[in-house]
């Protein structure tokens, strides 16, 4: 078994130790049934996740490179 040091809320904590104490038991024997409790919702994520892509670049219908002309800003606003 493993010891651990913890920091919690200060109403986590009141929670906590009193829900200990309406079900007579210790704060350590409460965490530990929250945490096998949790281990059962949050089941283990896949090893390797399905690799996802990218989508390819979108033809936008430019010709050329817009920004190769150093006079650009001013072109684009002589539109």
């Amino acid at each position: 078994m493993k010891k651990i040091q913890v920091q919690l809320p200060d109403a986590l904590y009141r929670d906590l130790k009193r829900i200990a104490k309406e079900r007579e038991m210790s704060m350590a024997e409460l965490l530990r049934r929250g945490g096998e409790y949790i281990t059962q919702v949050y089941l283990p994520l896949p090893k390797e996740a399905p690799a996802s892509t990218l989508p390819g670049p979108f033809d936008l219908g430019v010709k050329q490179d817009p920004f190769a002309n150093p006079h650009w800003r001013y072109e684009l606003h002589m539109r």
